[in-house]
């Protein structure tokens, strides 16, 4: 079955449809970066499944540049990545480039979901009028003109818990109208990610849509429980240490083998080349924070509180809220708490648990909090290390493991 993936951002979401079995048309997506890091995992996709791997682990190994990369795949394969906002401006030319790679296949699936800013609750309580007006609450009718289009048996519609609560509901009245004017129902299903196998405490929506004159029994995705037996230590147990603004980009070697989490959820998948396990350099004041931090939760089980801190280190003037802004990414819990956008900010929500190398998580870290496959990679605008776009893409995006359960229950169905 063939998709195109919509506000499609790293490629979370059509890593674990790919790995499903689903096959991709095209992914649409506005950010530079991001179309990088999607085109490079198309590469990976293509080489791989033509014999011609060793090419993909020798661009991880930094033996062979982004454009010697790029060069031993077919033109249809980037061109498969197209780099436009969806807009009334721009969707014919969308529509135009996708016809060209798209050939006799039909459009079975359309995956995706538009940028979250404008319904999560975090987003409205920092808008002055809690994003009324926002052209981003509007991008569902821009996806109900691609379903118009393209006239697919089913779609996958991925965003925040707030959506819900959005214009106090308003707006996901009004997706349920538009979908159904364009011949779909659908269903809305509140999800946990720790239920799929990742180590995050990570909550989302997911509507499912079908085309109502197939007559299909939708899969109840609230009843999927993956039994956890793993902790947070196993995610990072196998990562060699570094200090804060240390690690490599290209490449580093891992410091054991690997465990029974990290090779049954992919994450660690026989490739022995770690890449971008590099993190972002902290003051002397962070880091005394961070230790502070560190030692509170090891000794005590307890998260610091900004007000917890020596008054010479609360320099921030707000001491009322958001005053667990310094958090320990624990490895003693079954999952951590969530990953966020923020993080390509500065890491003081996503401390190291490990006092000696006193840090914030590296990219590879978040990327494994998101159950990303340590090969893939994460790329900016220019080729070589860049952590804020690295650590933006992987903070907006849909866990691949998650995405690869939705994929199977819905391709079951199909069959």
């Amino acid at each position: 079955m063939n998709f195109i993936d919509l506000f499609a951002g790293a490629g979370g979401l059509s890593e674990g449809f790919i790995r499903a079995g689903f096959k991709p048309i095209a992914h649409v997506e506005m950010d530079k970066a991001a179309c990088f890091t999607l085109k490079t995992r198309m590469v990976y996709h293509h080489l791989k499944a033509n014999g011609s791997f060793k090419k993909y682990v020798d661009y991880l190994k930094g033996e062979i540049n982004r454009d010697t990369l790029y060069k031993y795949v077919p033109e249809d394969v980037l061109n498969s990545v197209i780099n436009l906002p969806i807009s009334d401006n721009t969707n014919l030319e969308i529509h135009n480039k996708i016809e060209k790679i798209q050939g006799n296949r039909p459009v079975d699936l359309i995956i995706g979901g538009p940028p979250c800013q404008a319904y999560s609750i975090a987003g409205r309580s920092r808008s002055s009028n809690g994003m009324r007006g926002d052209e981003r609450n509007y991008l569902y009718v821009q996806y109900g003109k691609f379903l118009a289009k393209y006239n697919p048996k089913m779609f996958v519609f991925e965003n925040v818990l707030g959506l819900k609560s959005a214009g106090k509901g308003v707006y996901l009245e009004n997706m349920r109208k538009l979908f159904s004017k364009k011949g779909y129902e659908i269903k809305l299903f509140t999800l946990e990610a720790i239920n799929f196998g990742v180590l995050q405490n990570r909550k989302r929506i997911i509507i499912l849509g079908w085309n109502r004159e197939l007559g299909i029994k939708i899969p109840d995705l609230e009843a999927i429980r993956y039994e956890n037996k793993s902790t947070v230590s196993k995610l990072l147990e196998d990562l060699p240490q570094i200090e804060a603004g240390g690690g490599l980009d290209k490449f580093a070697s891992y410091s054991t083998i690997t465990n029974d989490y990290l090779k049954n959820s992919g994450i660690r998948n026989g490739i022995d080349v770690l890449t971008q396990h590099v993190s972002r350099p902290h003051c002397i004041q962070d880091k005394e924070i961070y230790s502070i931090a560190v030692t509170k939760w090891n000794e005590e089980k307890k998260r610091l509180s900004y007000t917890d801190l020596p008054e010479r280190l609360q320099t921030h003037s707000n001491k009322s809220s958001h005053l667990d802004r310094f958090k320990v990414v624990a490895n003693d819990l079954a999952y951590s708490h969530t990953v966020v956008a923020h993080i390509a900010k500065d890491g003081h929500y996503y401390i190291h648990p490990d006092l000696s190398q006193n840090r914030s998580i590296s990219i590879r870290e978040a990327a494994r909090l998101q159950s990303f496959p340590d090969d893939f990679y994460f790329e900016g605008v220019r080729e070589g290390l860049n952590r804020t776009p690295a650590f933006r893409q992987i903070g907006n995006a849909v866990p691949p493991l998650m995405a690869d359960v939705i994929a199977r229950y819905i391709k079951k169905f199909f069959s």
